[in-house]
């Protein structure tokens, strides 16, 4: 008796699989025979009522009838997969001769256009680029450059101290003093970086922006390198005719100090709107490096002498793409991102 039903739940199987043409239909034979509530399960629970000695004979056809089932599925997936794959492939035929989609194309943000442009120029006078930590100490940023607690320049500056000893950097000038203290002579370098100031923000200024410093230290630097070198720099960028004006300034690292001048590279030093008329635009702030700065860092400011030079990246973006407010480089609108 058992053997027949066996038999007949092995053809009720192999011929609904026959008739399947979805998943689903070779789904549901699996759970209604081999399934706990199944037909092949209800044999199984009927073993109690076998005889003894009949049991392995019977449990052997059973456990055949399931692998023969269960093969049979497998197939059938098998087959059901393939058609699936078959039918699939043809409804996605692709046509090779069709024009391909042309893929936008990203754009370098005017701060690093900028900026490739200043460490190609600087890179091309044989100067190094070097890179400083953000997060430094108070002696770097402000004693070692000469600006002691009670000096009246650390009050222009509002810094974002972390601790009593700790700081977001200020200015790049801090690199400066880790490059000095490394005392590998001659040092040609220019140090770009992120600094930061508690400044409201408007159209001229930031909490977060960028500066280039440049340093150069070695024996017999005038004050004439240092004009020579920014009138070099300054022709590079802003084309062959610029000229440079320094006017005298103080810094507290730089001993003489100078801020430079450029000729409007818009209407040649006439005067316009861009310039406000006055022919001349405010580039960056230089100097010398004074000598107890040489000295802290373990230079002999008698046997050495060098100038410093610091200007500002966002500064250099606005004049060379024609911007007129710096916070249209943080908000990141790709209107206008995209024109660069």
């Amino acid at each position: 008796m058992i053997q027949q039903d066996l038999e007949r739940i092995r053809e009720e199987a192999r011929r609904r699989l026959s008739e399947a043409s979805v998943p689903e239909a070779v789904e549901k034979v699996r759970v209604e025979i081999l399934g706990k509530k199944g037909s092949l399960t209800e044999i199984l629970k009927g073993m109690k009522d076998v005889a003894q000695e009949d049991r392995p004979e019977v449990g052997q056809m059973v456990n055949d009838t399931r692998a023969a089932i269960e093969e049979a599925i497998r197939s059938a997936q098998q087959k059901m997969e393939e058609k699936l794959l078959k039918e699939r492939l043809s409804a996605e035929t692709i046509d090779v001769t069709l024009p391909g989609k042309e893929l936008p194309q990203g754009h370098l943000h005017p701060n690093t256009r900028a900026l490739n442009e200043l460490k190609e120029i600087f890179v091309g006078m044989g100067y190094e680029v070097m890179e400083g930590p953000e997060i430094e100490k108070d002696y770097y940023n402000f004693e070692a450059l000469n600006i002691p607690a009670d000096h009246p320049a650390k009050d222009e500056q509002d810094t974002f101290y972390i601790n009593g000893d700790i700081l977001l950097r200020t200015q790049t000038s801090s690199t400066q003093i880790h490059a000095m203290e490394a005392g590998r002579m001659p040092i040609r370098m220019i140090a770009p970086g992120r600094v930061y100031r508690s400044d409201a923000v408007d159209a001229t200024h930031s909490p977060t922006f960028h500066q280039v410093e440049g340093l150069v230290v070695d024996k017999g630097i005038t004050f004439a390198d240092l004009k020579g070198t920014l009138d070099e720099f300054s022709k590079a960028l802003f084309g062959k005719d610029t000229k440079t004006r320094f006017r005298p300034h103080h810094f507290p690292f730089t001993e003489p100090s100078a801020e430079m001048d450029v000729s409007c590279f818009k209407c040649g030093g006439k005067g316009c709107s861009f310039c406000k008329g006055e022919g001349w635009i405010e580039i960056l702030g230089c100097g010398m490096v004074h000598p107890h700065v040489l000295e802290m860092s373990g230079i002999d400011p008698k046997e050495y002498t060098g100038f410093a030079f610091g200007v500002g990246l966002e500064r250099i973006a606005l004049l060379k793409y024609g911007i007129d407010d710096m916070r249209l480089l943080y908000e990141n609108d790709a209107r206008f991102l995209e024109q660069f």
